[in-house]
This record gives structure tokens, C-alpha cells and sequence, in this order.
């Protein structure tokens, strides 16, 4: 795993490269170097372990928001002496927000999350066809997808929404499982997507999905094993 380290402390960065051994690191020790890289040399990271108060450069907040600007699906982390940053790290969707120091296991059970989420990423891809064209979406990138009338809509992180022809129930029957799940007979949520349970609906990015009283069960029981996968 390749994974980018941004700490103005020294000693801080050194104590979590010493505990990713065995993983290709990089230690920043300034915000602006590291966006260097990734604008003009399109340098590409797994993991951003993202300190948040860096002196002398910009913050460890900010330098998330331009990371997201380069890289729509960074997965980012943030280190911190306090918790004081958490609500802004929620909603910059952080895979995690660890308080230093930094215990060794604790950062293990990170990196095992982060590369089971990788390889599930990487491997599953839903295929389709629109418009006599195929195509393929990684399951990463879809939101939910929902049906009428024999049409399919697949609606996607970057805002664009796949129109294709299709059975809800035979796609179901191909992705349900731990990412997608049936909640409404006309709707399939990618449940990793999802920022809140409220009611009868799912949040995911803006985006309220129905979940029916047929499903409802399965869906809260999910979402609240992800929560804790979060916690873990």
C-alpha cells in the first residue's frame, strides 16, 4: 500500500512511519509539499494520514479539501492531539480520526480496514448496457440504483446518473451482498454510501433512498455493521 504521511512533527511522522513498515511511505512535513506532488506530479496515495494542525502551512482540514479536489476518493485520515476537528473531518467523509499518540494496533486495525476496502474497490465492477454501448462502474462509485418500467437508473458519486436497460430483481440477484442492498422494490442502495439511517429513508450524499418495511430490518442491521467497521 502506498500511503503519504503529512505531520509537521518530526518525531510524530517518524513514530507512524516506524508502525507502517513493510508499505511504501511518504513523509511530508508540510501541506504544500505534499500538494506539489500531487498537482504537478501526479503522484496517486492509497492512504493520507493527514496530521491537522501544521503550522506553518495551511491545516490538515484544508489540505483534505484540495486532496478532494485532485483525488475524489482519497482516503483520508486525520491525526490529531484533540478531537476538536471531528464534525469536519465526518463531513469530509475521513475513513478515520485518530487521537495522537498513535498506539501501534490501532493503526493496524486501520490499514487492514483500508486494504480490505481496497481490493473490494478494485474487484467488483458492475457491468451494463446503455445505448447498444457496454460499460462498467466500480461498485465505489455508484450510489444506488433505481427502477421503472424496465429501466434502470445508476446513479454515481460524481453526480451523473447511467440510464440502462435491465431487471431490478436479476440485478439484485447478481450484487447483493455486503455493498449493495435491496431496500425498496424499486431501489438497490450501495450501502457503503450511506451517511444516515432517519426513518423510512436513507441519506447517501445528499441523495434520500425509501427503504420499505420488507427490507427494513436487513438495511438497519447492515448499516449498523458498517458503523461499527467504522468504529473498529
Amino acid at each position: 500500500m502506498r500511503i503519504a504521511v503529512c505531520d509537521d512533527c518530526q518525531e510524530d511522522a517518524l513514530s507512524l512511519k516506524k508502525f507502517l513498515g513493510g508499505h511504501e511511505v511518504k513523509v511530508y512535513s508540510d501541506a504544500e509539499e505534499l500538494l506539489i506532488d500531487i498537482a504537478n506530479k501526479n503522484m496517486r496515495y492509497d492512504l493520507y494520514l493527514l496530521d491537522i494542525y501544521l503550522g506553518k502551512s495551511i491545516d490538515g482540514i484544508e489540505l483534505a479539501k484540495e486532496l478532494r479536489k485532485e483525488q475524489e476518493e482519497a482516503v483520508i485520515c486525520f491525526v490529531s492531539t484533540s478531537d476538536d476537528f471531528y464534525r469536519e473531518a465526518y463531513d469530509l467523509y475521513a475513513v478515520q480520526y485518530l487521537l495522537k499518540p498513535v498506539k501501534e494496533e490501532t493503526l493496524r486495525r486501520l490499514l487492514d480496514k483500508v486494504s480490505k476496502n481496497l481490493l473490494r474497490n478494485r474487484e467488483q465492477k458492475l457491468s451494463f448496457q446503455s445505448r447498444g454501448q457496454a460499460g462498467s462502474i466500480p461498485y465505489s462509485k455508484i450510489l444506488y440504483i433505481s427502477s421503472r418500467e424496465h429501466t434502470l437508473n445508476i446513479y454515481c458519486t460524481d453526480g451523473t446518473v447511467k440510464e440502462c436497460q435491465g431487471r431490478l430483481n436479476e440485478l439484485a440477484m447478481q450484487v447483493c451482498g455486503s455493498v449493495f442492498m435491496r431496500c425498496h422494490q424499486s431501489f438497490l442502495v450501495n450501502m457503503y454510501h450511506v451517511d444516515n439511517l432517519k426513518g423510512a429513508e436513507l441519506i447517501a450524499a445528499g441523495h434520500y433512498i425509501p427503504v420499505s418495511r420488507r427490507y427494513y430490518a436487513d438495511v438497519k442491521k447492515r448499516y449498523q455493521e458498517i458503523l461499527f467497521e467504522e468504529v473498529d
